[in-house]
């Protein structure tokens, strides 16, 4: 057996790349000494994460969609840290697909690896990514180099590193677009992969591509550098140029990206990206990981200056010949159909097909073909889908498929006539469902299926509201059906909540001796225009009573929009306050008895408990102060948003401020419930007793939600502009929901406080 597993190797290790094999060999390595306590845990923790190999959640077998996987014994939670760890913990591989593009052959292998190594299921982020879930850290190797052989890396997917380039997935067949940036993706990502510039970053740095400004495609403006293509004259000539953006990022409180260079030839596109790296290599923030991202470096620089600084780091940087050779190379390759160009012709169509081909084909440029969008339900695909999808990839259209950050397959260059015949072998394999972009087409991370960071179930909700409005869309008016959806199990922004007409992220409320699961819900962000704008929380809502928040706002658009209204004007028209009244009966939360399945969450039928307190003989319970401080905090954070849509920028951020001070009021409140003080004082209590000890950050999780706290303390902004209120009123809900977490995690008692 250990001969062939032996020869097996040797033959993986002829097909890939040396460079690729020494690195998964020396990864090899690591694990095992790793494995002896002879590698420090923090640094084989960015080795892995280099590597694409992530720690997850696991609950001993159970999946919140009801399925099992192989039980083992450990505890919940396990991280690969070291020699302590029990090393049959598994977790999650991450796999890099620049632009999106993925080949037959690379199809055939995620499935063998997904049912030898992992659950089954190849899984599509919103980064055009896929990932292994339930991976064992001791397979990674292997898998690793399986994956190399057809081309595949998982270097730098995860870590410090250049993450993921992401592209347009309709570049060069879109109608729209000004030219095809996939030969530029590819290109930027072949140059930074491993490049020696980009290996001190504080934390990650994500890069995409759009071939037009006014799609949603390329989402360039949440991105840390981001390209956007035009058409310019030059001396009478036509040339190809970028508008080069930078500083955009989601995460708990999302950054508009800045334009960094307008019509910059397209040249000089990769010593400009390695300028950017050298500059936030060296200045970016190194040890308040939560402050590490470009987006604080040029706001704290002001994009002047950081412009400037990167134009004279472009003169000193020595002169590289891959600056043009590598996209002159990929300029050469393009994508050639696999079948000549036939129009589809009138006959008696498969059941269900016009509807389908509607809403899931792309009318391309090209005559007589088109791109199939395959909707793949939470990004989810079996080990038998995937083997189908790469026959079928053989069959209509060569190795021309691609990844969308909606977590969908498209097939592009399908010639219309065949068109009839792919639906129909799609319905084989359970993926003919319409509705592609549409409000039944729901992005969602992995929230609490296998997230550490998970608060709520997202990918339970996502598949609960996709079903409902799957079930609703041939009722619904057109204005209804292309809004978008997409929720995240947590403030991180994973499933770009931020961007989308109607966001969800998710939150928890305590209830008496109860906790129940919360999805805030998230209006004004738009998903046109590369991202053009971020929502804002305007409501905590109980997870099962999401799909109501839903009915009950569609229904009001459509009642009330005005003539060709946008669902993103509508909302704005009509104000957060009208809003946050029609959905009042929803945030108030019923005794136990009254709804028992509130307080459990989608797809999880345990309840989210805590230990039982006791209940006073009056008629009334005891209310905390800690309790009156958190309302107060409410109250004055959702003030501050209609201040912001007022334009009022300074009573935006006052108020911002005040709902910050109310709650840390309320956690030095939950330890001293006679504590009375002015802000000084309650920052300082709070510095004292809750994050100078940990306490807060161990119950929270987080460093940064506190750091919002001082940083307002500090700086009042006594002359904000838009976007620094629009981040105050951000911080303050931000740090009012730790402030939650911290109630419902820590539950302490009433006290005094130490010293006291």
């Amino acid at each position: 057996m250990g001969d062939q597993t032996n020869s097996w190797k040797n033959l993986l290790q002829d097909s890939m790349p040396p460079d690729w094999a020494k690195e998964i060999d020396d990864f090899a390595a690591q694990i095992e000494l790793n494995k002896q306590g002879k590698i420090e845990p923090r640094i084989f923790a960015e080795t892995r994460l280099r590597r694409g190999a992530y720690g997850q959640r696991y609950d001993n077998g159970q999946r919140n969609d009801g399925k099992q996987i192989r039980k083992l014994n450990y505890p919940n939670e396990a991280i690969w840290k070291g020699p302590d760890t029990h090393w049959d913990a598994p977790g999650m591989l991450r796999i890099k697909f620049p632009w999106g593009g993925v080949t037959a052959d690379q199809l055939d292998t995620l499935a063998d690896l997904a049912e030898e190594y992992s659950d089954g299921i190849g899984h599509i982020t919103t980064r055009q990514d896929f990932q292994l879930h339930f991976v064992h850290i001791e397979d990674a190797p292997d898998l690793m180099r399986r994956l190399t052989a057809v081309g595949i890396t998982t270097r730098e997917a995860c870590g410090n590193s250049v993450r993921n380039v992401t592209a347009c997935p309709i570049a060069g067949v879109c109608r729209t677009e000004s030219f095809d940036v996939t030969p530029y993706s590819k290109a930027i990502f072949k140059f930074m992969l491993g490049h020696p510039d980009a290996q001190d970053f504080g934390r990650k740095f994500k890069i995409a591509f759009s071939g037009c400004s006014g799609e949603a495609c390329g989402l360039v403006n949440m991105h840390d550098m981001g390209f956007i293509a035009k058409a310019v004259k030059v001396g009478g000539q036509e040339k190809r140029a970028f508008d080069i953006y930078v500083g955009g990022g989601l995460g708990p409180v999302p950054y508009n990206a800045k334009l960094l260079f307008e019509n910059h030839p397209v040249e000089e596109m990769l010593p400009v990206t390695q300028a950017v790296a050298r500059v936030y290599g060296r200045l970016g923030e190194k040890k308040i990981r939560g402050m590490a991202r470009i987006k604080f470096l040029v706001a704290k620089l002001g994009i002047e200056e950081f412009r400037r600084l990167i134009v004279e780091e472009r003169k000193v940087l020595p002169h590289d010949p891959r600056w043009t050779s590598l996209i002159e190379q990929y300029l050469n390759e393009g994508e050639k159909p696999a079948h000549k160009a036939t129009s589809l012709k009138a006959s008696s169509y498969p059941k269900g097909f016009l509807e389908w081909k509607k809403t899931n084909a792309y009318q391309q440029p090209q005559y007589g073909y088109v791109t199939v969008y395959v909707k793949v339900p939470l990004g989810d695909l079996t080990s038998n889908q995937l083997r189908a999808l790469a026959g079928m990839a053989r069959k209509y259209v060569k190795d021309t498929v691609r990844t969308s950050v909606e977590q969908n397959l498209l097939f592009r260059w399908v010639s219309e006539s065949e068109l009839p015949a792919f639906f129909e072998e799609l319905g084989t394999i359970g993926l003919a469902e319409g509705g592609a972009n549409t409000i039944s087409d729901i992005t969602s991370c992995p929230g609490t299926d296998t997230c550490k960071l998970g608060i709520s179930a997202s990918r339970g909700l996502a598949r609960e509201l996709s079903q409902e409005m799957t079930a609703m869309m041939e009722q619904m008016p057109e204005e209804v059906r292309n809004l978008k959806i997409k929720v995240s199990g947590c403030p991180n922004s994973c499933g770009q909540h931020h961007i989308s007409d109607l966001g969800f992220y998710g939150v928890s409320r305590k209830a008496g001796s109860y906790t129940v699961p919360h999805f805030q819900l998230v209006l004004g962000g738009q998903w046109k225009n590369n991202g053009g704008s971020y929502g804002l929380a305007v409501a905590a809502v109980p997870s099962k009573r999401i799909p109501e928040t839903i009915q009950r706002l569609t229904d009001k658009y459509i009642k009330e929009r005005q003539k060709n209204e946008s669902f993103q004007n509508f909302v704005q028209r009509i104000g957060k306050s009208e809003i946050r009244a029609l959905l009042q009966d929803l945030m108030v939360i019923p005794s136990h008895d009254a709804e028992p399945g509130l307080f459990s969450d989608w797809g999880d039928p345990r309840e989210y408990t805590i230990a039982d307190i006791g209940v006073g003989e009056c008629a009334g319970e005891i209310v905390a102060p800690s309790e009156f401080s958190l309302t107060a905090a409410e109250g004055k954070a959702f003030e501050a948003q209609l201040k912001l849509d007022q334009n009022d920028l300074k009573g935006a951020v006052d108020l911002a401020y005040e709902s910050m001070i109310f709650s840390a009021e309320a956690v030095v409140r939950s330890r001293d419930r006679e504590y009375v003080g002015n802000p000084d004082s309650t920052i300082g209590e709070f510095k004292k007793w809750f994050f100078d000890t940990g306490e807060f950050v161990k119950h929270v999780n987080n460093t940064q939600f506190a750091a919002f706290l001082f940083k307002a303390h500090e700086n009042k902004l006594p002359n904000p502009n838009a976007d620094e209120a629009h981040r105050r009123v951000e911080e303050a809900q931000l740090f009012l929901e730790a402030v939650h977490s911290y109630v419902v995690n820590a539950a302490p008692q009433p006290a005094p406080m130490p010293g006291k």
